[in-house]
């Protein structure tokens, strides 16, 4: 399917999303808000995948939020008269908004993204939704709607202080300073900083063929639990993990890692199972 935003690609069971805008600076335009969702969602309840990497072209990663989002119906500000049912529906069309980046932290399988140049306002929204993060040397981060007089409401204030010390999280929401990347590795935000996009995206792909040859049961769990946990109790957590494991853990994967380590050989194992919705 051809996307206006985005160029997809799945090779070796690891889907390849691009952003395709570059003359643009991949700027988030209504179509992108539309087409992102829709196409995680498709690879998450497909199954045949096992993990995403999302990445961009030109000098720039993505400038954010194009301002046509607000000029083009895609969050209906209302008339001036019709106070209350305006605000209300201003909240749907954000929450609306934060489902397209909150489908990554829900696909079954580990999303990365691989950062080049600037990523700003909604970049950085997107990325925080992300299970990992690389980027280039010339990389930079910065929460720029404090810039232009209005709150982060996409997830980055939500999500980035479990990835990176609150203090430095609340610096960059109240400044709008850009991080660097040799920053943002020291504070957790990137796991690795690259020399160039290629180094970056042939290192990133290696990463993502090893997840891909994990068991994608035992990696959706893994995913499951480590996003369950941050947002829970470890009582809660321990108490979740046995719950799942007890619907979940099937002996199957194992057997076969054991079987293939005796015969010197890559295990094989079955792919997710399709989502199929009831209705």
């Amino acid at each position: 399917m051809a996307y206006k935003c985005f160029d997809v690609d799945v090779k070796d069971k690891i889907a390849h999303i691009r952003l395709n805008r570059p003359e643009k600076r991949n700027s988030m335009i209504p179509e992108f808000w539309r087409e992102l969702p829709e196409i995680v969602n498709s690879i998450h309840e497909g199954g045949e995948t096992r993990a995403i990497v999302i990445s961009s072209t030109g000098p720039h990663f993505t400038s954010g939020m194009d301002l046509s989002v607000f000029t083009s119906g895609g969050i209906d500000t209302g008339p001036l008269g019709a106070t209350g049912r305006a605000r209300a529906n201003f909240r749907v069309g954000l929450l609306h908004l934060q489902e397209s980046f909150s489908c990554l932290e829900k696909a079954r399988m580990p999303v990365m993204a691989a950062i080049q140049g600037g990523c700003i306002g909604g970049g950085v929204d997107m990325i925080a939704a992300c299970d990992m993060r690389y980027c280039t040397h010339d990389a930079f981060f910065c929460i720029q709607e404090i810039n232009i007089g209005m709150t982060a409401d996409a997830g980055t204030l939500q999500r980035l202080p479990k990835i990176a010390p609150e203090g430095i999280v609340r610096e960059l929401a109240y400044t709008g300073r850009r991080l660097p990347a040799s920053r943002a590795k020291e504070i957790g935000l990137v796991n690795q900083v690259y020399a160039s996009q290629q180094e970056m995206l042939e290192d990133v792909m290696q990463i993502a063929r090893e997840i891909a040859e994990r068991s994608p049961l035992a990696v959706w769990g893994s995913k499951e639990m480590l996003n369950y946990s941050r947002d829970h109790t470890v009582a809660d957590s321990l108490n979740y993990i046995a719950t799942w494991q007890t619907g979940m853990f099937q002996t199957g994967d194992m057997m076969e890692c054991f079987q293939a380590k005796q015969e010197k050989r890559a295990p094989q194992f079955e792919d997710l199972a399709p989502i199929r919705k009831i209705l």
